[in-house]
């Protein structure tokens, strides 16, 4: 089979060498009994979802880059308890959310408060001064909710993008405790919030984490993912709404055949270039697995109850319904150099990757946690750059599922290095060529893209494939596809 596949990787890229002397590739597909829609939609290559055949490529992982620093939280009502935060790109303004604790306690204690933070370019971060409440005997504070029992411990807003939704209601937000359940907000500016009503809307969850919300466009309803337990470990479920208020029973997360896990938070968001894609950047959880001795942890100043454990962050992904796809099982964020990065409940990431530049994206993550240093960090990718398909220099092939979709033109994320290269067939759902399309008509792809025209020796133009099912046949050098679509 290894000796098979071979012979088709070099069958391939010889006929991409050789050009017009070979003009096709094996016909080497089944046909499919159905293909796939995706209209014109983006599909970022983080699972496997169209991919047919790697030949010489892989499906790799790529770390996010540290950034820095972007938040300390040193003020009196903040402090080294400070977690689980969230961002929300409202427009041209950034919303920052976590909690406010200065010292360990039980969870939803009267001590804690949601602190609020801004930028207007996701890198530099104030912290405006509210007035709205009294905290520590002065109300000249960031503090957007207080004495609200236990719903600070975890409050977790988002902004609804649901149709003709209010302006009162534009932010919305899930909090609360097991003991309480979940407990409805609402905003019309992400500052002032207000109950939905005295009742929690739901009460079947353990909720000792942050419990992520929001209208999904793809499913057309509030999703609501939280905290359970399954099998000795913690887990995921998920509930649905179609008003916020009255939602359904909750139904477990499957993993599919993985090793399960601990994990803490999974921040489940839809991705912002495409919505029906749901990325989790999850706090992968490591109990009892200490790193540092009484004595380190002692200089480190953390707390004496949060030193025995580590985390690091994974990248989990779903289309909706119970599923997660868990195609890496390896860490997406990895905690950093200093031992202060292996403590308990450190390297969580914030809720929502968001778009900081033309060709960038950011996350967070909440370190030195338990320790007088807290403080947010920001980690950047690329635009699509979850992960991508791999080519080495020696070259390999990626042929997608057979699949229909809407368009003009084929737009490509990718890079290559100054030798490498993508040239992109258009095939039958057999696998042959289709006139105009084939690899010795493409032109070769070189550079660096987030959006990048495919294009062949008449042009760009495939609308006249516009709704026919065909498979794309990637030939690569040197090179990652991290996505594609077609647009107009």
């Amino acid at each position: 089979m290894i000796e098979s596949n071979s012979r088709l990787v070099l069958s391939t890229l010889l006929m991409y060498w050789a050009g017009p002397l070979m003009t096709q590739t094996p016909a080497c597909h089944a046909r499919s009994p159905e293909s796939i829609d995706i209209g014109s939609r983006l599909e970022p290559f983080v699972d496997r979802h169209l991919i047919d055949r790697l030949d010489g490529t892989r499906l790799v992982l790529h770390a996010p880059h540290d950034e820095g620093p972007v938040l300390k939280f040193d003020l009196p009502w903040e402090g080294p308890f400070c977690g689980y935060c969230t961002v929300i790109k409202d427009d041209e303004k950034y919303r920052f959310y976590y909690r406010g604790l200065p010292a360990a306690s039980r969870n939803g204690s009267s001590r804690e408060v949601t602190c609020y933070a801004e930028s207007p370019d996701g890198i530099h971060l104030t912290k405006p001064d509210l007035g709205l409440f009294t905290v520590s005997g002065s109300n000249s504070n960031n503090v957007v909710l207080a004495n609200a029992a236990p719903v600070n411990h975890n409050f977790s807003p988002f902004l609804d993008t649901r149709p003709n939704v209010t302006k009162d209601r534009r932010f919305k937000a899930l909090g609360g405790t097991k003991k309480s359940g979940l407990i409805a907000y609402a905003s019309p500016d992400g500052i002032h919030w207000m109950k939905l009503q005295e009742e929690p809307v739901f009460t079947e969850g353990a909720f000792d984490s942050q419990n992520v919300s929001f209208f999904s466009e793809h499913e057309q309803c509030y999703v609501c993912y939280f905290r359970t337990w399954g099998g000795g470990v913690r887990s995921i479920s998920r509930t649905t709404s179609k008003d916020f208020v009255h939602w359904s029973d909750p139904v477990a997360m499957t993993f599919g055949d993985t090793p399960r896990e601990h994990l803490y938070t999974n921040q489940t968001h839809p991705y912002f270039r495409a919505p029906h894609i749901y990325v989790a950047v999850a706090a992968r959880f490591l109990p009892g697995r200490q790193i540092l001795t009484a004595e380190q942890a002692n200089e480190l100043k953390v707390n004496p109850d949060y030193f025995k454990d580590c985390s690091d962050a994974v990248l989990m992904t779903s289309r909706g319904g119970n599923a997660y796809d868990r195609t890496f099982l390896e860490g997406f964020i990895r905690p950093g150099l200093g031992l202060q990065n292996w403590v308990s409940r450190s390297n969580y990431p914030a809720l929502n990757v968001v778009q900081t530049g033309p060709a960038e994206m950011s996350v967070y993550v909440q370190h030195d946690y338990a320790q007088p240093t807290a403080h947010l960090r920001r980690y950047c990718l690329r635009l699509d750059g979850f992960a991508s398909i791999w080519a080495p220099y020696q070259g390999g092939t990626m042929t997608t599922k057979a699949f229909t979709f809407t368009g003009k033109h084929l737009l490509l994320n990718f890079a290559t290095s100054a030798p490498g290269c993508v040239k992109v067939e258009i095939q039958d759902t057999d696998g042959k060529p289709i006139p105009r399309y084939s690899l010795r008509e493409a032109r070769e792809l070189i550079g660096n893209y987030v959006d990048h025209a495919a294009s062949w020796q008449h042009g760009t133009d495939v609308s006249s494939l516009s709704g026919r099912p065909i498979r794309l046949h990637f030939v690569m050098k040197d090179a990652n596809l991290y996505s594609l679509r077609f647009r107009p």
